[in-house]
Parts: C-alpha cells; sequence; structure tokens
C-alpha cells in the first residue's frame, strides 16, 4: 500500500480549516439538528401536541395569577392613604405657628406630602357632604379643628414606620391628637404578603412538574432511538453531538408551551374583562386589566424555553451516557 499511494500522499496538500469556516460549520450544524428536532415534533404530531399542552397550560396559571397581582397592585396603588397620618391641631395655635409647622415637616425625609385643611375649609365640606348645611348655621362657633394630612414615602409607609412617624409627629407642641390605622394597614400588607407567597408556591410546584413532565418525556425518546445511538457511538459519534437534538426537542417544547401559555392568558384575560367591567362600574370606577404587554411575553417565553431545556438537560446527561456499546 505505500507503492500505490506514495505518490499520492507525497503530492496531497493539507487544507486547513479557517476559523470563520468552523464557526460557520458550528452554526450550519446547530441550525440541521434544531430543524431535525422540530422535524420530529411534527412527524409525532399526537404525542407532541399533548406535551406541549401540559406545559403550555401549567404555565398558564402561575402566568395569569401573576398578571392578576399585578393589576391588583395597581389597583391598590391609591392604597397608600392607608398609612395617611391625620394630625388634628390645637385649637389655639395660631396661623403663624401652623405654617411655622408646615414649613418644619415639609422638610423630614419621610414625608412626601402634606395637605394643610382648615376649620373653615373642613366645616364648608361637612356642610356640602352631610345635608344638614341649615342645622350647623345655628352654632356658635366651628367645632372642628385644623387638620394636617402627613402622607408618608412609599419607603416609609409599612406599618412600623408609620407607627414611628406618627410618634414622631405628636412630639410636635402644636399637635394635639395624632390617627393612623396602623391595624387595618398591617392587615393590608399582611393580605398582599400571603397572595404573593401563594402565587410563588404554585408557580414553584407547577415549573417542578413541567421539568419532570419534559424529562420523563425526553427519557422515553432516547430509550426509543437506543440502537441508533449506538450505532453512532460505534462510528465515534461522541456524547455531545448525541445529546444536541434531544436538547433542541427540549426547546421546542419550552418555545411552543411558552407561545400556548400566552394563548391562553390572553384568552382568560379577555373572558374575565367582561366581568371586571361589571363590577367597576358598581365602584364607578374605570379598570382594564393590564399586564399582558411584550415584556411578559417575553418573560413567559423565556421562562417556558429555560424550563425546557433544565428538563431536557437533567435526562439527556443521564440516559445518554449509559447506552454504551458493549
Amino acid at each position: 500500500m505505500s507503492i500505490l499511494f506514495k505518490g499520492r500522499v507525497q503530492g496531497a496538500q493539507i487544507s486547513q480549516i479557517s476559523t470563520y469556516q468552523r464557526f460557520l460549520m458550528f452554526f450550519v450544524s446547530h441550525f440541521r439538528q434544531a430543524l431535525g428536532s422540530l422535524g420530529e415534533l411534527w412527524r409525532s404530531k399526537a404525542a407532541s401536541l399533548m406535551t406541549i399542552g401540559v406545559l403550555g397550560l401549567s404555565i398558564t396559571l402561575p402566568s395569569t395569577l401573576y398578571v392578576m397581582v399585578k393589576n391588583a397592585e395597581n389597583v391598590s396603588s391609591g392604597w397608600e392613604q392607608a398609612s395617611q397620618i391625620s394630625l388634628f391641631l390645637k385649637e389655639n395655635a395660631s396661623q403663624g405657628d401652623i405654617d411655622q409647622l408646615l414649613k418644619r415637616i415639609q422638610l423630614w425625609p419621610e414625608i412626601d406630602a402634606i395637605d394643610y385643611i382648615s376649620a373653615d375649609q373642613a366645616l364648608d365640606e361637612f356642610k356640602q357632604l352631610s345635608g344638614f348645611g341649615d342645622a350647623i348655621a345655628y352654632l356658635d362657633k366651628n367645632p372642628l379643628p385644623n387638620v394636617i394630612l402627613v402622607t408618608p414615602t412609599s419607603r416609609h409607609s409599612s406599618p412600623e414606620a408609620a407607627r414611628l412617624l406618627l410618634d414622631k409627629l405628636r412630639d410636635e407642641r402644636e399637635v394635639d391628637i395624632g390617627k393612623l390605622d396602623v391595624e387595618w394597614l398591617e392587615r393590608l400588607h399582611a393580605l398582599l404578603d400571603v397572595v404573593k407567597d401563594l402565587v410563588t408556591v404554585i408557580a414553584l410546584l407547577l415549573f417542578l412538574a413541567v421539568v419532570l413532565i419534559i424529562g420523563n418525556t425526553i427519557r422515553l425518546n432516547i430509550l426509543s432511538k437506543k440502537d441508533e445511538i449506538l450505532v453512532m457511538k460505534l462510528v465515534g459519534a461522541t456524547d455531545a453531538f448525541i445529546q444536541r437534538p434531544f436538547m433542541y426537542t427540549g426547546f421546542w417544547y419550552g418555545f411552543l408551551g411558552g407561545l400556548l401559555a400566552w394563548i391562553a392568558v390572553i384568552l382568560l384575560l379577555w373572558w374575565m374583562s367582561s366581568s371586571i367591567n361589571v363590577v367597576s362600574e358598581l365602584y364607578q370606577k374605570s379598570f382594564n386589566l393590564t399586564g399582558a404587554d411584550f415584556s411578559t411575553f417575553l418573560w413567559m417565553l423565556g421562562l417556558s424555553v429555560f424550563l425546557g431545556l433544565t428538563g431536557s438537560l437533567l435526562s439527556v446527561r443521564r440516559h445518554v451516557r449509559e447506552i454504551e456499546p458493549k
């Protein structure tokens, strides 16, 4: 053989593959395997649709709860008034003392805004809202005090911080009584924390179920192609090359499941919008469901793809490595 191929070997030129060609071949190989994995899903439509449906519906529930919590936070954006402190000023406080108090507390870093309501303004408002205007006209003097409404910053609107601010305001010499419904504020924050924790627990359980479902599906695909994997290893294929199509299968499961979850969330919000409009009309408020924007779509799609790849990775690394030719 050395005589036959001696001249050919001497005259042969070893071709060098450039970095650009390696880079291009890398992406072409990945693209072909990605399309091949998508074709495998298309050839087994029934099983693929069932897996995608389970994945999509599992992501739909926590995504819908997330959107609803986000809308609830928008609705409760006006609830910061629950931490609003009412300061009833002393009767003998002069207007100059009140002005000095307003200027002084306005500089406090804990306070976001203040609203001064004089006794005359409060009496006029009471006449308009109570319907006892004629009876109030017989009073000898205005029984209502001057009031300052203090709104803390978002950082100091928690129950404990608002209580400390109330104690600090009570020490001012012009203040007679300070009032804050701390118990209602604590109940409000506790309720929001419970809802957020519930959404987090449900989401984690469903995400774990998605990872296990995809991992089991990929495991069955690997076992069904055991003979093919043995032949590929006999001709020198690496584990990474064999694992890649199954990883892309998990990617497509996650991608298509995320799209299905997004469509399901849109339909659920559209179906619930009519009932929400009825409730908002009863309270004479206008409210539109929000949260199903493009950023939420990207978040859902990215999370779904991550779960698909995680389930594939856990199954592929174990089962492909176990298949070895004897």
